[in-house]
This record gives structure tokens, sequence and C-alpha cells, in this order.
């Protein structure tokens, strides 16, 4: 299994160098927005970076089965061999707006075991790979999902220190990294939104409910909403 790990590692590395490649390019394409069946925003950027991480990671990874946003995939299908789960533009909206708050996750699976997850927040010059040693901010703010519900609504106005960033990505680099105490989506998002960063986040002294359950770290299924909660454990850092 280590070794799965550090080859995984170098792939995520060479997958990282790969956007920073393509921040331009992706920078030039910000206002080429259309918007989906259910409404949601999506930009060129975002079908282009699909397109590269796929063709990278399956240059890499043999029968690779790739699970994309903006892509196909069989909702029910149980990961075999390897399997990468890819959000290549994670808070579109902010993104399309030149908000800095956005980013890209990749997840990857060896048949039903993780072997490695990233996080890249590429116009913040951030990002955080499986294995990475991490210095821990210390924080009070939970970030809440900016999908709005009535349960959103009275959370918020419980909340002393409360923020919406509009990217489910940049808020799980947050919360794993100790800039944010909390991360709460009561209203739920979709394995891409949330696989790599929950990986990272058991890795990086948290707690992570899905669906009000303890999260132990297996494959979330693509094609559906989970709930989400995940809580820095700042007592679980060596003293």
């Amino acid at each position: 299994m280590t070794d799965i790990r550090s080859g995984t590692r170098s792939v995520l590395e060479g997958a990282s160098d790969l956007i920073t490649e393509l921040l331009p390019k992706l920078d030039s394409l910000r206002s080429d927005v259309t918007l989906k069946s259910d409404g949601t925003p999506v930009t060129q950027a975002d079908l282009l970076l699909q397109q590269a991480l796929e063709r990278y990671l399956s240059s890499h990874m043999e029968d690779l089965t790739f699970v994309g946003e903006e892509g196909q995939w069989d909702p029910e299908a149980e990961p075999q061999g390897w399997t990468a789960v890819v959000d290549p533009i994670d808070g579109t909206e902010n993104f399309a707006s030149n908000l800095p708050e956005w980013g890209v996750a990749v997840s990857i699976f060896r048949g039903p075991r993780h072997a490695g997850s990233m996080i890249v927040l590429p116009d913040l010059g951030k990002r955080l790979i499986t294995g990475d040693t991490v210095t821990y901010a210390s924080s009070r703010i939970t970030a809440f999902s900016s999908a709005i519900s009535d349960e959103l609504v009275e959370q918020l106005a419980r909340t002393p220190q409360a923020r919406l960033m509009g990217a489910a990505v940049y808020n799980l680099y947050g919360v794993c990294t100790g800039r944010l105490a909390t991360f709460i989506n009561p209203v739920g998002a979709y394995s891409w939104d949330l696989l790599a960063g929950v990986q990272l986040a058991l890795e990086h002294n948290c707690e992570v409910y899905i669906d009000d359950e303890p999260y132990r770290g297996g494959y979330i299924y693509p094609g559906r909403r989970y709930r989400l909660e995940v809580r820095h454990r700042y007592d679980r850092h060596p003293r």
C-alpha cells in the first residue's frame, strides 16, 4: 500500500503542475459561461481542465475509471482497479466572477481503498496532497455551504462566526489546515465536491460526518447529494 500511495502522490504532483501550466488559459475562459439543465454555471475552463486531467491521469493509471463532474459515469459502479473522482473547478460561480475562492479536487482509489487525494487553490497558490505536513492555523469560524435552506438559515443565526465562501473545496482546505474550525453543508453536495476533502480531513485531525454518520474513509458514489459536517480537532495535535 505504501508503494501505491507513493506512486499516487507523484501522479497528483504532476496533476498539480498541469493545473498551474493551464492557469493562463483557464483565466482567459472565465467569462465563457453557459447554464446546465439544473441552472448551475459551467465555463469552458471547467471542460478544458476536466479533459486535460482525464488525459493526464489515464496516461499514468492503466484502465482508469474517471468520474468527473462534467462527464458521464455509472452512479452505482463499484470502484475496481484505478478510479479518479475529479471536480475540475469547484466554485464555478466564484471563478466566473473572478473571485479567488475556487479550487480543483482529485481523489484516487485503487479498488475500494483510498490511494491519495489533492486539493489545489490555483489563484491563492495553495495545495494539499495526501502525505503533506501542515502547520495548522487556529480558528473559531464555521463555514457553511452557499446553497440556502431553512436549516442552514437557522444554523447561521445561531453561529457567532459564520462564513459563506461559495466553494466546498475551498472550505474543506480551510478546515483541513485549521483555518476554519468547522464546515457544514446541510443541503448536500456531490462526491466530486467532497471526496478529496473528506479524505484529507481524516488525515488532518478532523471529525467527518456524512449524512449524520461518522465517515470512515470509504468511496462515495456519484449522482446524489450528501450532507456534510467536518470539524477540525485542534486537541488532537501534538503539544
